[in-house]
Protein backbone atom coordinates (compact mmCIF):
# COMPACT_ATOMS: atom_id res chain seq x y z
CA UNK A 1 0.00 0.00 0.00
CA UNK A 2 1.07 3.22 -1.15
CA UNK A 3 2.29 5.27 2.63
CA UNK A 4 0.97 8.85 1.07
CA UNK A 5 -1.08 11.58 2.85
CA UNK A 6 -4.23 12.42 0.26
CA UNK A 7 -7.15 14.58 0.60
CA UNK A 8 -10.73 12.90 1.73
CA UNK A 9 -12.07 13.04 -1.96
CA UNK A 10 -9.70 11.23 -4.25
CA UNK A 11 -9.19 12.45 -7.56
CA UNK A 12 -11.71 11.76 -10.19
CA UNK A 13 -8.72 11.99 -13.06
CA UNK A 14 -5.30 12.31 -14.06
CA UNK A 15 -4.26 13.31 -17.44
CA UNK A 16 -1.10 12.33 -18.28
CA UNK A 17 1.49 13.82 -21.22
CA UNK A 18 4.36 13.66 -22.81
CA UNK A 19 5.93 15.97 -25.30
CA UNK A 20 8.46 14.18 -27.05
CA UNK A 21 8.44 10.99 -25.80
CA UNK A 22 6.08 7.84 -25.49
CA UNK A 23 3.73 8.22 -23.29
CA UNK A 24 0.27 10.67 -22.67
CA UNK A 25 -2.83 9.41 -21.35
CA UNK A 26 -5.64 10.10 -19.10
CA UNK A 27 -6.40 8.49 -15.75
CA UNK A 28 -9.69 8.76 -14.65
CA UNK A 29 -10.78 7.70 -11.11
CA UNK A 30 -14.06 8.38 -8.53
CA UNK A 31 -14.46 9.15 -5.38
CA UNK A 32 -13.08 6.41 -2.49
CA UNK A 33 -10.26 5.22 -4.07
CA UNK A 34 -7.38 6.81 -5.21
CA UNK A 35 -4.04 4.71 -4.69
CA UNK A 36 -4.47 2.79 -8.06
CA UNK A 37 -4.72 6.12 -10.59
CA UNK A 38 -2.08 7.83 -7.90
CA UNK A 39 0.78 5.09 -8.56
CA UNK A 40 0.27 4.63 -12.04
CA UNK A 41 0.47 8.38 -12.42
CA UNK A 42 3.34 8.32 -10.37
CA UNK A 43 4.59 5.31 -12.67
CA UNK A 44 3.82 7.57 -16.22
CA UNK A 45 5.13 10.46 -14.19
CA UNK A 46 8.53 8.66 -13.45
CA UNK A 47 8.95 7.79 -17.39
CA UNK A 48 8.64 11.57 -18.13
CA UNK A 49 5.50 12.41 -18.60
CA UNK A 50 3.73 15.48 -17.55
CA UNK A 51 0.17 15.21 -15.65
CA UNK A 52 -3.07 16.65 -15.35
CA UNK A 53 -4.66 16.02 -12.06
CA UNK A 54 -8.60 16.14 -12.94
CA UNK A 55 -11.26 15.73 -9.68
CA UNK A 56 -14.60 17.52 -9.02
CA UNK A 57 -12.98 19.19 -6.66
CA UNK A 58 -10.75 21.66 -7.26
CA UNK A 59 -8.98 21.60 -4.58
CA UNK A 60 -8.08 17.94 -4.01
CA UNK A 61 -6.51 18.45 -7.96
CA UNK A 62 -4.17 20.55 -6.29
CA UNK A 63 -3.28 18.33 -2.92
CA UNK A 64 -2.79 15.52 -5.78
CA UNK A 65 -0.85 17.89 -8.32
CA UNK A 66 1.52 19.36 -5.05
CA UNK A 67 1.93 15.69 -3.83
CA UNK A 68 3.99 14.54 -7.63
CA UNK A 69 5.06 17.79 -8.25
CA UNK A 70 6.89 17.61 -4.81
CA UNK A 71 8.26 14.20 -6.15
CA UNK A 72 9.73 15.81 -9.23
CA UNK A 73 6.70 15.06 -11.31
CA UNK A 74 5.44 17.83 -13.81
CA UNK A 75 1.52 17.92 -12.75
CA UNK A 76 -1.35 20.10 -13.40
CA UNK A 77 -4.59 20.26 -12.08
CA UNK A 78 -8.19 20.34 -13.80
CA UNK A 79 -11.58 20.25 -12.35
CA UNK A 80 -14.03 17.53 -13.86
CA UNK A 81 -16.68 15.80 -12.42
CA UNK A 82 -16.66 12.31 -14.87
CA UNK A 83 -20.34 11.47 -14.05
CA UNK A 84 -21.43 14.70 -16.07
CA UNK A 85 -21.00 14.55 -20.25
CA UNK A 86 -20.53 17.92 -20.71
CA UNK A 87 -17.94 18.30 -17.67
CA UNK A 88 -16.17 15.11 -19.92
CA UNK A 89 -15.98 17.38 -23.08
CA UNK A 90 -14.77 20.48 -21.48
CA UNK A 91 -11.94 17.89 -19.64
CA UNK A 92 -10.82 16.73 -22.72
CA UNK A 93 -10.87 20.38 -24.68
CA UNK A 94 -8.72 21.69 -21.54
CA UNK A 95 -6.35 18.88 -22.24
CA UNK A 96 -6.19 19.24 -25.95
CA UNK A 97 -5.43 22.68 -25.49
CA UNK A 98 -2.58 22.21 -22.91
CA UNK A 99 -0.92 19.12 -24.31
CA UNK A 100 -2.25 19.17 -27.81
CA UNK A 101 -2.90 15.49 -27.70
CA UNK A 102 -2.63 12.00 -25.81
CA UNK A 103 -0.76 9.07 -26.57
CA UNK A 104 -2.35 6.90 -24.39
CA UNK A 105 -5.52 6.79 -22.09
CA UNK A 106 -6.10 5.24 -18.81
CA UNK A 107 -9.70 5.18 -17.64
CA UNK A 108 -10.08 4.25 -13.78
CA UNK A 109 -13.58 5.30 -12.92
CA UNK A 110 -14.95 3.07 -10.53
CA UNK A 111 -17.99 3.14 -7.79
CA UNK A 112 -20.36 0.40 -6.00
CA UNK A 113 -23.37 2.20 -4.46
CA UNK A 114 -25.03 -1.13 -4.53
CA UNK A 115 -24.42 -4.11 -2.17
CA UNK A 116 -26.37 -7.40 -2.39
CA UNK A 117 -29.07 -9.16 -4.55
CA UNK A 118 -29.03 -7.45 -8.46
CA UNK A 119 -33.16 -7.27 -7.18
CA UNK A 120 -32.43 -4.81 -4.76
CA UNK A 121 -30.50 -2.43 -6.56
CA UNK A 122 -33.03 0.68 -7.63
CA UNK A 123 -32.59 2.70 -10.35
CA UNK A 124 -30.61 5.53 -9.18
CA UNK A 125 -27.66 2.94 -7.97
CA UNK A 126 -27.98 1.43 -11.91
CA UNK A 127 -27.88 4.99 -13.43
CA UNK A 128 -25.00 6.50 -11.17
CA UNK A 129 -22.93 2.54 -11.42
CA UNK A 130 -23.16 2.30 -15.58
CA UNK A 131 -22.69 5.90 -15.79
CA UNK A 132 -19.72 6.52 -13.88
CA UNK A 133 -18.23 2.87 -14.54
CA UNK A 134 -18.71 2.36 -18.65
CA UNK A 135 -20.23 5.64 -19.98
CA UNK A 136 -18.27 7.54 -18.76
CA UNK A 137 -15.26 5.86 -20.63
CA UNK A 138 -17.20 5.81 -23.63
CA UNK A 139 -17.21 9.60 -22.94
CA UNK A 140 -13.66 9.88 -22.82
CA UNK A 141 -12.45 7.60 -25.67
CA UNK A 142 -14.95 9.52 -27.77
CA UNK A 143 -13.33 12.57 -27.07
CA UNK A 144 -9.78 12.02 -26.83
CA UNK A 145 -9.12 9.06 -29.29
CA UNK A 146 -8.91 10.96 -32.21
CA UNK A 147 -6.21 13.31 -30.76
CA UNK A 148 -4.15 10.27 -30.35
CA UNK A 149 -5.52 9.32 -34.09
CA UNK A 150 -4.02 12.63 -35.74
CA UNK A 151 -0.47 11.49 -33.77
CA UNK A 152 -0.17 7.90 -35.37
CA UNK A 153 -1.76 6.03 -32.74
CA UNK A 154 -1.90 5.19 -29.13
CA UNK A 155 -3.34 2.67 -26.08
CA UNK A 156 -6.29 2.43 -24.22
CA UNK A 157 -6.27 1.17 -20.98
CA UNK A 158 -9.70 0.43 -19.28
CA UNK A 159 -9.61 -0.52 -15.97
CA UNK A 160 -11.85 -3.31 -14.75
CA UNK A 161 -12.38 -6.06 -12.59
CA UNK A 162 -12.66 -10.07 -11.47
CA UNK A 163 -15.87 -9.02 -10.45
CA UNK A 164 -17.05 -8.97 -14.17
CA UNK A 165 -15.48 -12.34 -14.68
CA UNK A 166 -17.31 -14.55 -12.28
CA UNK A 167 -20.96 -14.07 -10.47
CA UNK A 168 -20.65 -12.15 -6.94
CA UNK A 169 -23.32 -12.19 -4.15
CA UNK A 170 -22.15 -8.84 -2.74
CA UNK A 171 -21.11 -6.78 -6.08
CA UNK A 172 -23.31 -8.30 -9.07
CA UNK A 173 -24.17 -4.83 -10.17
CA UNK A 174 -20.53 -3.36 -10.24
CA UNK A 175 -19.36 -6.60 -11.61
CA UNK A 176 -21.92 -6.19 -14.72
CA UNK A 177 -20.50 -2.93 -15.23
CA UNK A 178 -17.16 -4.17 -15.46
CA UNK A 179 -18.12 -6.70 -17.65
CA UNK A 180 -19.44 -4.50 -19.61
CA UNK A 181 -16.12 -2.44 -19.61
CA UNK A 182 -14.02 -5.64 -21.09
CA UNK A 183 -16.26 -6.08 -23.80
CA UNK A 184 -15.97 -1.77 -24.58
CA UNK A 185 -12.05 -2.80 -24.57
CA UNK A 186 -13.04 -5.31 -26.87
CA UNK A 187 -15.56 -3.23 -29.41
CA UNK A 188 -13.10 -0.47 -29.80
CA UNK A 189 -10.03 -2.72 -30.69
CA UNK A 190 -11.94 -3.44 -33.07
CA UNK A 191 -13.21 -0.13 -34.23
CA UNK A 192 -9.84 1.74 -33.87
CA UNK A 193 -7.48 -1.03 -34.87
CA UNK A 194 -6.78 0.15 -38.28
CA UNK A 195 -5.76 3.68 -36.69
CA UNK A 196 -3.25 1.64 -34.70
CA UNK A 197 -5.06 2.24 -31.30
CA UNK A 198 -4.69 -0.40 -29.32
CA UNK A 199 -7.54 -0.92 -26.42
CA UNK A 200 -7.32 -3.30 -23.64
CA UNK A 201 -8.83 -4.03 -19.92
CA UNK A 202 -6.90 -4.75 -16.94
CA UNK A 203 -8.90 -6.56 -14.02
CA UNK A 204 -7.63 -6.10 -10.76
CA UNK A 205 -8.38 -9.11 -8.11
CA UNK A 206 -7.70 -7.75 -4.16
CA UNK A 207 -5.48 -4.45 -4.40
CA UNK A 208 -4.93 -2.80 -1.26
CA UNK A 209 -6.29 -0.15 -1.71
CA UNK A 210 -9.19 2.43 0.32
CA UNK A 211 -11.69 0.86 -1.74
CA UNK A 212 -10.74 -2.67 -0.96
CA UNK A 213 -10.98 -2.23 3.18
CA UNK A 214 -14.11 -3.15 3.72
CA UNK A 215 -12.22 -7.03 2.34
CA UNK A 216 -8.63 -6.23 3.72
CA UNK A 217 -9.29 -5.29 7.19
CA UNK A 218 -11.76 -7.91 8.10
CA UNK A 219 -9.37 -10.94 9.18
CA UNK A 220 -11.83 -13.66 8.48
CA UNK A 221 -12.67 -12.71 5.00
CA UNK A 222 -9.02 -12.03 4.03
CA UNK A 223 -8.16 -15.80 5.13
CA UNK A 224 -10.86 -16.87 3.32
CA UNK A 225 -10.05 -14.71 0.61
CA UNK A 226 -6.26 -15.22 0.16
CA UNK A 227 -7.36 -19.73 0.82
CA UNK A 228 -8.38 -19.26 -2.74
CA UNK A 229 -5.58 -17.01 -4.15
CA UNK A 230 -2.39 -19.11 -5.25
CA UNK A 231 -0.15 -16.50 -4.41
CA UNK A 232 -1.47 -16.09 -0.97
CA UNK A 233 -1.60 -12.42 -0.64
CA UNK A 234 -3.42 -9.00 -1.69
CA UNK A 235 -2.05 -7.16 -4.36
CA UNK A 236 -0.62 -3.58 -4.16
CA UNK A 237 -1.21 -0.22 -6.61
CA UNK A 238 1.69 -0.91 -8.33
CA UNK A 239 1.40 -4.06 -9.33
CA UNK A 240 -1.81 -2.75 -11.78
CA UNK A 241 0.19 0.63 -12.51
CA UNK A 242 3.21 -1.48 -13.83
CA UNK A 243 1.24 -3.44 -16.17
CA UNK A 244 -0.61 -0.28 -16.81
CA UNK A 245 2.44 1.55 -18.44
CA UNK A 246 3.72 -1.92 -20.02
CA UNK A 247 0.61 -1.53 -22.45
CA UNK A 248 1.02 2.00 -22.62
CA UNK A 249 4.63 1.65 -24.37
CA UNK A 250 6.46 -0.32 -27.02
CA UNK A 251 6.41 -3.29 -25.18
CA UNK A 252 2.98 -3.47 -25.68
CA UNK A 253 2.43 -3.25 -29.23
CA UNK A 254 0.87 -5.85 -30.26
CA UNK A 255 -1.45 -6.40 -27.47
CA UNK A 256 -5.09 -5.45 -27.74
CA UNK A 257 -8.27 -6.42 -27.06
CA UNK A 258 -7.60 -8.18 -24.15
CA UNK A 259 -8.78 -8.37 -20.70
CA UNK A 260 -5.54 -9.02 -18.15
CA UNK A 261 -5.82 -9.85 -15.01
CA UNK A 262 -3.84 -9.31 -11.98
CA UNK A 263 -5.11 -11.16 -9.13
CA UNK A 264 -2.42 -13.45 -7.84
CA UNK A 265 -3.90 -16.48 -9.50
CA UNK A 266 -7.60 -15.99 -7.56
CA UNK A 267 -9.63 -16.79 -10.70
CA UNK A 268 -7.55 -19.81 -11.73
CA UNK A 269 -7.32 -21.96 -8.34
CA UNK A 270 -9.60 -24.49 -6.98
CA UNK A 271 -9.36 -23.29 -3.59
CA UNK A 272 -6.38 -26.10 -2.31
Amino acid sequence: MLATSLPAQAPDGIVIDTQNASIEAYVASHVGYSERPLAIARAYGRAGARLAISSESYDDCQQIAALLVGEGIDAWPVKANLAAHSEVEGLAAAVRAQFGGLDALVCNAGVAPHMGPLATASDLDWETTMTVNLRSALWLTTALVPSMVARGGGSVVLIASIAGVRGNRSLGLYGLSKAALAQLARNLAVEWGPSNIRVNAISPGVIQTEFARPLTDSPALMQKRLALTPLRRAGIPDEVAGLALLLAGPAGGFITGQNLIVDGGTTIGDGN
